[in-house]
Protein backbone atom coordinates (compact mmCIF):
# COMPACT_ATOMS: atom_id res chain seq x y z
CA UNK A 1 0.00 0.00 0.00
CA UNK A 2 1.01 3.60 -0.57
CA UNK A 3 0.85 6.27 2.11
CA UNK A 4 0.81 9.43 -0.01
CA UNK A 5 -0.98 9.27 -3.37
CA UNK A 6 -1.33 12.08 -5.89
CA UNK A 7 -4.25 12.07 -8.34
CA UNK A 8 -3.82 14.73 -11.04
CA UNK A 9 -7.23 15.71 -12.41
CA UNK A 10 -8.54 17.73 -15.31
CA UNK A 11 -12.04 18.96 -15.96
CA UNK A 12 -12.41 17.00 -19.18
CA UNK A 13 -14.39 14.08 -17.81
CA UNK A 14 -15.69 13.42 -14.28
CA UNK A 15 -15.61 9.67 -15.00
CA UNK A 16 -11.80 9.83 -15.32
CA UNK A 17 -11.55 11.59 -11.95
CA UNK A 18 -13.86 9.08 -10.26
CA UNK A 19 -12.03 6.10 -11.79
CA UNK A 20 -8.62 7.42 -10.76
CA UNK A 21 -9.89 8.21 -7.27
CA UNK A 22 -11.35 4.72 -6.92
CA UNK A 23 -7.97 3.18 -7.80
CA UNK A 24 -6.18 5.57 -5.42
CA UNK A 25 -8.48 4.54 -2.56
CA UNK A 26 -7.63 0.89 -3.12
CA UNK A 27 -3.90 1.59 -3.35
CA UNK A 28 -3.87 3.81 -0.24
CA UNK A 29 -5.46 1.34 2.15
CA UNK A 30 -7.01 2.62 5.37
CA UNK A 31 -4.41 5.17 6.41
CA UNK A 32 -3.21 6.60 3.09
CA UNK A 33 -3.46 10.25 2.15
CA UNK A 34 -4.90 11.16 -1.27
CA UNK A 35 -4.41 14.56 -2.90
CA UNK A 36 -6.32 15.55 -6.01
CA UNK A 37 -4.23 18.06 -7.95
CA UNK A 38 -5.49 20.32 -10.70
CA UNK A 39 -2.95 22.38 -12.62
CA UNK A 40 -4.11 25.64 -14.16
CA UNK A 41 -1.98 26.23 -17.24
CA UNK A 42 -0.31 29.62 -17.62
CA UNK A 43 -1.77 31.90 -20.24
CA UNK A 44 0.49 33.52 -22.83
CA UNK A 45 1.50 36.97 -21.66
CA UNK A 46 -0.20 38.72 -24.58
CA UNK A 47 -3.57 37.12 -23.80
CA UNK A 48 -3.32 37.50 -20.04
CA UNK A 49 -3.35 41.28 -20.46
CA UNK A 50 -6.79 41.03 -22.07
CA UNK A 51 -8.33 39.21 -19.10
CA UNK A 52 -9.61 40.72 -15.84
CA UNK A 53 -7.01 41.01 -13.07
CA UNK A 54 -8.76 38.41 -10.92
CA UNK A 55 -9.19 35.84 -13.72
CA UNK A 56 -6.88 33.33 -12.04
CA UNK A 57 -8.69 33.47 -8.70
CA UNK A 58 -12.03 33.20 -10.52
CA UNK A 59 -10.81 30.15 -12.42
CA UNK A 60 -9.52 28.51 -9.23
CA UNK A 61 -12.84 29.15 -7.51
CA UNK A 62 -14.82 27.64 -10.40
CA UNK A 63 -12.53 24.61 -10.53
CA UNK A 64 -12.86 24.11 -6.78
CA UNK A 65 -16.66 24.30 -6.99
CA UNK A 66 -16.67 21.63 -9.70
CA UNK A 67 -14.22 19.24 -8.01
CA UNK A 68 -15.08 19.71 -4.33
CA UNK A 69 -18.21 17.48 -4.41
CA UNK A 70 -16.06 14.62 -5.73
CA UNK A 71 -13.43 15.24 -3.05
CA UNK A 72 -16.09 15.39 -0.33
CA UNK A 73 -17.29 11.89 -1.24
CA UNK A 74 -13.78 10.48 -0.89
CA UNK A 75 -12.42 9.83 2.58
CA UNK A 76 -8.99 11.24 3.44
CA UNK A 77 -8.79 13.22 0.18
CA UNK A 78 -7.88 16.87 -0.27
CA UNK A 79 -7.87 19.20 -3.27
CA UNK A 80 -4.95 21.34 -4.40
CA UNK A 81 -5.13 23.80 -7.29
CA UNK A 82 -1.80 25.14 -8.56
CA UNK A 83 -0.46 27.02 -11.58
CA UNK A 84 2.09 25.81 -14.10
CA UNK A 85 2.79 23.46 -16.97
CA UNK A 86 0.75 20.30 -16.33
CA UNK A 87 3.32 17.53 -16.78
CA UNK A 88 6.23 19.35 -15.19
CA UNK A 89 4.15 20.69 -12.29
CA UNK A 90 2.71 17.26 -11.45
CA UNK A 91 6.19 15.72 -11.31
CA UNK A 92 7.59 18.64 -9.27
CA UNK A 93 4.64 18.54 -6.86
CA UNK A 94 5.14 14.81 -6.33
CA UNK A 95 8.80 15.33 -5.43
CA UNK A 96 8.24 18.31 -3.13
CA UNK A 97 5.36 16.58 -1.27
CA UNK A 98 7.08 13.16 -1.03
CA UNK A 99 4.39 11.37 -3.01
CA UNK A 100 4.99 7.63 -3.31
CA UNK A 101 2.43 6.92 -6.08
CA UNK A 102 0.73 8.96 -8.78
CA UNK A 103 -2.61 7.69 -10.13
CA UNK A 104 -3.32 9.44 -13.41
CA UNK A 105 -6.09 9.00 -15.96
CA UNK A 106 -5.14 8.79 -19.61
CA UNK A 107 -7.24 9.02 -22.74
CA UNK A 108 -6.74 6.70 -25.68
CA UNK A 109 -3.81 8.07 -27.68
CA UNK A 110 -4.39 9.68 -31.03
CA UNK A 111 -1.95 10.84 -33.67
CA UNK A 112 -1.42 14.17 -31.90
CA UNK A 113 -0.18 12.31 -28.81
CA UNK A 114 2.50 10.52 -30.78
CA UNK A 115 3.76 13.81 -32.14
CA UNK A 116 3.40 16.03 -29.07
CA UNK A 117 3.09 13.67 -26.11
CA UNK A 118 0.45 13.79 -23.42
CA UNK A 119 0.54 14.84 -19.79
CA UNK A 120 0.23 11.24 -18.63
CA UNK A 121 3.12 10.15 -20.86
CA UNK A 122 5.32 12.95 -19.50
CA UNK A 123 4.47 12.00 -15.91
CA UNK A 124 5.22 8.32 -16.57
CA UNK A 125 8.59 9.18 -18.14
CA UNK A 126 9.76 11.68 -15.50
CA UNK A 127 8.19 10.74 -12.15
CA UNK A 128 10.55 9.51 -9.45
CA UNK A 129 7.80 7.44 -7.81
CA UNK A 130 5.39 4.71 -8.92
CA UNK A 131 2.80 5.76 -11.51
CA UNK A 132 -0.48 3.94 -12.09
CA UNK A 133 -2.22 4.88 -15.35
CA UNK A 134 -6.01 4.45 -15.47
CA UNK A 135 -7.84 4.12 -18.77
Amino acid sequence: MYSNILVPVSLDDDRDVISALRVAKVLSGKDGKITLLHVVEHMPQYSEKLLPEDHLESAKSAISMKLQPIVDKAEAATLEIVEGHSGRTIVDYAVSHEVDCIVIASHRPGLQDYLLGSTAARVVRHAACAVHVVR
